[in-house]
This record gives structure tokens, sequence and C-alpha cells, in this order.
């Protein structure tokens, strides 16, 4: 179930009549409680935190460093096939409260698909539907997965037992150990991790099982799990079936310009100014000063350092962000002559050799034309190898991946190929690094932090950055009330 938001649209200009979404109650005294907010970030948790604080009745001027908004989702125009692809694919689970909340108050829900299964691909074309409920879902709990057969599918059974389990109930060592190491003390199987475990665990945490911390995907197995239930939805995956500037950004500009959001492109933040312990506002790197009543800090986590450095407890906060090292993910945009036949929507490779590589058909995702060409989205996670090769290497070697999969593929001519890297797309929580990630509420009055890297119940997600947002958004309300 998608939370309504918690306070009605209001106009920031004097005696305009507040704008009503979807039945929502407008308070009486909606400028009683209202300060000037400053929001620094323009990403997801910026600009969620810029629209219902703007929900919430408040004066918000939104300062973004570059000379757009959406941080780490957007769109990337191409002249050369007069197209505006995605900087990567971005999927949905259907737990996703917030980010949801976030589409509903933009007014872009309903561009966001769940067709409730993606397909496993396998090396010569063969493929299986994957899901998380109904047939799919129990041959899968039943250990009933590609390439596992004999002993092996009872080993993975018992396995995934314990692994949930362990999960629910978590052993004090969990944070202590890998996410291999886990799988190993379990006895799960290899052939189950090359065909689904060590890809959950890539696409939950972005990063490899060695790397990442148990608890991680342990903890998110909880979340998930726990979303499931109170929804009574079996947990699916979704895709957003417009650009992720359609999707996240047009509908909050004109949100910001109905409700008189100021928005500040090229506005660099360099410090954010404490008075006798409560804000005071921020100051720029160009030495202008915006004057502030409460500040939500919304920028991402190998940003932070330096901004805080008035805030009581900054060292610990810098401590976090030094410890959360940045994680790369390398997409490919390939516009192809033909058709490689893929069978769904996404499809995840089996057999990705320690990264989790995933394929993504742009014409049944967005209902594209495919007269001029066949747009084909590659995503490589954990790609720590990749982004030190050249865009011709990386492009030849999606297409050699893709002709290993796809027979229909043999033969596919690139009409064009756009090359993505995001070195710091994701973090890694490593083990021991439970509980580092700090609160949105911070030891100033008026001053909250909001991102994917600061505390949720999910890792570095969208969904992360919407529930930083609302809980930073709840802080700056409280404050407000009680001046």
């Amino acid at each position: 179930m998608i939370q309504p938001a918690r306070c009605g649209i209001y106009s920031s200009l004097c005696g305009q009549e507040p704008r009503v979404r979807r039945g929502t109650p407008v308070s009486t005294d909606r400028y009683a409680d209202r300060m000037r907010c400053v929001v620094v970030g323009g990403g997801l948790a910026g600009l969620a935190s810029a629209v219902w604080l703007s929900e919430a009745g408040q004066q918000v001027t939104l300062l973004e460093r570059r000379g757009s908004l959406g941080g780490r989702t957007i769109s990337m125009p191409l002249a050369a096939v007069d197209d505006v692809p995605d900087n990567g694919q971005h999927v949905f689970a259907s737990g996703y409260q917030h980010l949801m909340r976030y589409l509903d108050s933009v007014g872009t829900r309903e561009h966001v698909a769940f067709p409730g299964h993606m397909t496993i691909r396998l090396p010569g074309g063969d493929s299986r539907r994957s899901a998380f409920g109904g047939v799919a879902g129990l041959r899968a709990a039943l250990g009933d997965l590609p390439d596992v057969t004999g002993l092996d599918r009872l080993r993975t059974a018992r396995a995934q037992v314990t692994l949930i389990r362990q999960a629910l109930r978590q052993p004090d060592w969990l944070d202590d150990v890998t996410a291999d190491e886990w799988f190993r003390r379990i006895g799960m199987p290899q052939t189950a991790r090359d065909a689904l475990w060590d890809g959950i665990v890539i696409g939950l945490t972005g990063d490899k099982p060695d790397i990442s911390s148990a608890k991680v995907p342990a903890d998110l197995l909880v979340t998930g799990i726990r979303r499931a239930r109170e929804t009574k939805t079996p947990i699916s995956i979704g895709y957003p079936t417009v650009d992720l500037d359609t999707l996240f950004i047009t509908g909050a500009e004109k949100t910001f310009a109905d409700s008189g959001v100021e928005i500040r492109h090229r506005a660099v933040v360099s410090s954010i100014d404490v008075v006798d312990g409560a804000v005071a506002g921020v100051t720029l790197a160009d030495g202008g000063h915006v004057p502030a009543d409460a500040v939500i800090c919304a920028v991402p986590v190998w940003n932070v350092r330096g901004l805080l450095d008035q805030v009581p407890g900054h060292d610990r906060i810098y401590a976090a962000c030094d410890t959360l090292t940045p994680v790369p993910i390398v997409s490919v945009n390939l516009y192809l002559d033909r058709s490689i036949g893929m069978s769904d929507w996404g499809e995840i490779l089996h057999g990705g050799e320690g990264v989790l590589e995933q394929v993504w058909d742009r014409q049944r995702m967005h209902g594209r034309d495919s007269s001029e060409n066949h747009l084909y989205s590659t995503t490589v996670s954990a790609a720590y190898e990749l982004t030190t090769k050249s865009n011709a290497e990386i492009i030849d070697e999606q297409m050699a991946m893709l002709r290993r999969y796809y027979p229909r593929a043999a033969d596919a001519q690139v009409i064009h190929g756009h090359v993505v890297r995001m070195p710091k797309s994701t973090f890694a929580q490593r083990p021991g690094t439970a509980g580092i990630r700090p609160d949105q509420r911070t030891a100033v009055r008026g001053l909250a932090l909001a991102g994917d890297w600061t505390r949720t119940d999910w890792t570095t997600t969208m969904e992360g950055a919407c529930q930083s947002a609302s809980r930073a958004v709840d802080v700056i309300v409280e404050y407000a009330k009680s001046r």
C-alpha cells in the first residue's frame, strides 16, 4: 500500500489559494509553522525533500551544484541517434512505498509497470521465467534452479531455509563475515550461488559477495519479507515506462513551479552554517550566503566532507563517509540493426563470472518504434575491472556477451553504442560496518541529513533515498512546530 502524503500541497505565493491533490486535507493554519528551508542537493533525496517540504507549507529553496536536477537518476540526450536514453536501467521493488509516494506527489506514478517476472537467460539461448511468487517461486524455494541438479537441489533447499531463518533471527557474527562466507557456512552449493544467490547479493547491495557484509543482504531480505506481508503482495520487480527525466524530474519541476519552490543551479555549497546550536543558513563557494531556518543536506556520501564542519559530531559522520566506499556500475546502450529475440522485458544472464549482467529490452519497456533501430541496454554491477577499459572495448565485450546468449544477435550490427560509466554509483558496506550510517536527525536544531547513505531500511537504492527524505522532512516539520 502506498503511504499517502502527510500534508496538503500549498502555494508559497501569499494570498494564493492552496492547490489540493488526491483529497488531502489542508490545514487551516498552513503558515503558522512556515520557515525558510534550504535543500542542498538536487538528486532524488533532495527532490523528494523539497517536494514534501513544500507540501508541508514550507518556503523552499533547492540548491544544486550542477546545471540540471536528478543526481544519479537522469536521462542523457544522444544527438547521434536523436534519442534520450537513461544513464543506466533503474528498477523498482514492489515494496518501495516512499518512492511511490514521491511519484504520487509529482504525478508520475502511472509510468511504472510491475510485470511480476523476469527471465534467466542461459548461454546458447535457453531461458527460464523467474519470479518470487507462484509456481516459479515455489520451484526456486525447492532448489529447482538453472544448472542445479541431483543432490545439490536438496542442499540448496536446506541452505535456503537456513538463510531465511538466520536473516530473520540474525546470529551475532553476521556482520563479521562477508556474504560469501555466510553462504559457505550454511552450505549453499556453488551451482545455486551461480544461478541465484550471488546475483541477489549483487543486485541488493551493488557489490560482490566476497566484499559485502552478510548483514546487508540479510537486512534487505527481512525488509522485503516485511513489506510483502504488510501489502499482502508477493515481491516483484518493476520498471519505468518512460525516461528518467520524465519520471523523476519533469513532474517535480512542475510541482516546484506551482508551489513556489526556488531552484538555483550551479549553486555550490561550501558549508552549512550553525549559530548557537541552530541552523543559520548555508555559505556558497562564491562567498554568497543563503539564510535559512532549516536545512536538509541531501548530497551524495562522497560530497559530504567539509559541509558539516560546524556540526557537533561531524567527525563520526565523516568517518561513515570514508567507510562507505564507492562501487562502480557500467551500463551500455546498444542501438542495433535488428532484434536479438529477448523473451522478457529484463533478463539476467546466468554465469556472469562474479558480476551481475542484465539485459533490458527497451522496445517492450518503453513501447519504442523499432523501424530505425532496436535499443538494448546492458548493466554490469560491481564493474571494477570494466571501468578501466575503453568504450570500444566495452562495446565489443557486451556484443560478444549478447552473441553468446542470444543466437539471433550473431549477425547484429551496432548502429551506435553509448557507454555510461558510474564509478560512484553505489557504496560498499563491508563487514563490521553495521550501524555506521548516520540518522537523519543531527545535533543541530533545524538540520537534517538525507540520502541513500543515511540510515534507512534499505541500502543504496532509490527507495532508501526517498525514505531518508521522508524522515528528514519529519525532523524539519517537528522542529517547525516546536519553535
